[in-house]
């Protein structure tokens, strides 16, 4: 987040740099790629964010989100919110298959990290829920719990 993404008082948790990253296609190529059950690209880190402190690389740095009240901000917001909601339906749409197949043993790791902030944050969303149930043993990630 800059200076001036802090400063604005209508984005005070400066939420555009993920809208910006999702942009020129990059969401619809996410969706899809959580669609067919394959990712091929780079963009976990601003469709499924992490709390900071969990990443080290510029990327997850960049892409952090402080705690509980910026998730629920992301929640909130009208275009991410939605997405994220979009993409979580996806993965649920895929059933029982293995979300390392689907994502890879890194990126299973974030999933599972921002399911676990996602859910804490907007505790009465039943999606993340049934994520964490079917693919973690309903059981949050122990790292990101420490974290909020």
């Amino acid at each position: 987040m800059t200076d001036a993404d802090a400063a604005d008082p209508a984005d005070p948790y400066g939420l555009q740099r993920f809208v910006d990253a999702q942009a020129g296609g990059t969401y619809e190529q996410a969706l899809g790629e959580l669609t067919t059950g394959a990712k091929t690209s780079h963009w976990m880190w601003f469709v499924f964010p992490q709390v900071g402190g969990l990443g080290r690389s510029e990327m997850s740095v960049l892409y952090a989100l402080s705690g509980v009240d910026e998730a629920a901000a992301y929640w909130a917001h009208p275009v991410l919110g939605p997405r994220y909601e979009q993409c979580c339906r996806a993965l649920l749409d895929l059933g029982d298959v293995s979300m390392t197949d689907v994502l890879g043993t890194i990126d299973v790791q974030k999933l599972h990290s921002s399911l676990t902030l996602f859910s804490a944050a907007v505790p009465q969303t039943a999606t993340f829920e049934m994520l964490l149930t079917r693919h973690f043993d309903g059981r949050p990630d122990p790292a990101t719990l420490s974290l909020v």
